[in-house]
């Protein structure tokens, strides 16, 4: 059995197929990142998350946030119902930790801007 992917390791996005059956091995890459990125999305896929805080006295409502790794693609949305019970207050500054090892992942969330 073969899966299609498109690779999003790199900008260039490359159309790869992973045979399942044969050890994932991985075709249609341009660099090595592809094959390393195809057998992953099709044994754990991870990602890096995304998303805003609210924050109170900030120039802005919302602090943008992000995980400092790679959590499981399965976890994001118990991450996101955890991040939208947090409420910050400024200043916080850029990298600071936000929830430390969200969701029990080992991955922190932190600030993603100083406000």
């Amino acid at each position: 059995m073969k899966k299609k992917l498109i690779c999003i390791a790199c900008p260039i996005g490359c159309h790869l197929e992973v045979d399942v059956e044969n050890n994932y091995a991985v075709t249609g890459n341009q660099c090595k990142r592809g094959v390393v990125y195809g057998k992953k999305e099709l044994i754990n896929p991870t990602r890096i998350v995304t998303s805003t805080v609210i924050i109170k006295n900030g120039i802005y409502n919302r602090l943008p946030v992000k995980t400092d790794g790679e959590i499981p693609k399965s976890m994001i949305f118990d991450v996101m119902k955890q991040l939208n019970e947090v409420v910050v207050t400024s200043p916080i500054k850029m990298g600071k930790v936000i929830i430390e090892n969200v969701c029990d992942t080992g991955i922190n969330i932190v600030a993603s801007r100083s406000m």
